[in-house]
Parts: structure tokens; sequence; C-alpha cells
């Protein structure tokens, strides 16, 4: 673990919040030096998924040209969210080292409280009611990807 590289995605994070973007930073490290920044970019960008690890995940990948990051760490001024948490699971980092907890981020009007909550719901109890269509060809495109032999798995 490396302090600078925390203190450092704390003040992209803070930076962000003067470029009027969300209070949030990270930065992907590999062999002791940064490979990578990222900011929330939310607003600026209106993408909900432009949250700062999924920011720094895409850029970091990119200059290592690989999709995942073995071998790297992610620092990050906030603990991530429930769709960050699955990023980071698919970029496959060694570690992750965060500052602050959801709990402090809810205090700020950022609770992800409730994704937490529906992830563990059936489908269609979701306040997003989700529903898995009975669909002949839904198995197709996993059939054709295990007809592959020249996949790349991840």
């Amino acid at each position: 673990m490396n302090p600078a590289f925390l203190k450092q995605a704390i003040e992209l994070a803070i930076a962000s919040v003067g470029r009027g973007g969300g209070p949030f930073g990270a930065l992907v490290a590999k062999d002791g030096a940064v490979v990578a920044t990222g900011a929330n970019q939310v607003t600026s960008a209106n993408d909900p998924t432009a949250h700062a690890e999924v920011v720094v995940i895409r850029e970091a990948c990119k200059a290592l040209g690989s999709f995942q990051l073995s071998g790297c760490d992610l620092y990050s001024s906030c603990e991530p969210c429930p769709m960050c948490l699955g990023a980071i699971y698919w970029a496959r980092p060694a570690r992750v080292f965060f500052a602050a907890t959801h709990e402090q981020a809810s205090q700020a009007g950022f609770d992800d409280t409730f994704i937490y909550r529906q992830i563990e719901m059936p489908a269609a109890s979701r306040t997003i009611p989700m529903f898995c269509v009975q669909e002949p060809d839904a198995g197709a495109p996993f059939a054709a990807w295990l007809r592959k032999t020249d996949r790349t798995g991840y």
C-alpha cells in the first residue's frame, strides 16, 4: 500500500468537485508507478456509469493493452459502489485500497445501500422490475461462444 497514491486519489476527488463533478477519484498503479488516473464524470459526460473507478479501469486497460489489471493496485478516494465493485472484479486487480467508507458517502448524499438490497431481491420484485423472457434462441450466443476454438476467456 502506497499512502501517496491514496492521497492522490483523494486529491483527484477534490479536483473533480472543483470542476463541478462528483467527489470521487481513483488511480491504478503497477510496480510502484501510476498507470492511469480517473475522476467521476457522471454529470460532465452524461454517463451514469462514469464513476471514478470505472473511468480509471478503462484508462488503465488502454494504457496496459489488456482487459485485465493483473498485478495492479487500484486506489480509490471512497469505497466502491456495487457497480464499481462488479467492474473491479471483472478487471481483476491484485488489491484495492480506499479512503472513505460507503457510510461517509451516504452522509454526503451518495447512498448506495438500496442497490445492495436490490441485488439480493428476486428480479421481478426489484424497484425496477426485471423479467426473464423465455426466448428459444436465448442460449444461441453462448453456444456460438463455446464452438469458437480461438476464444479469449475472461
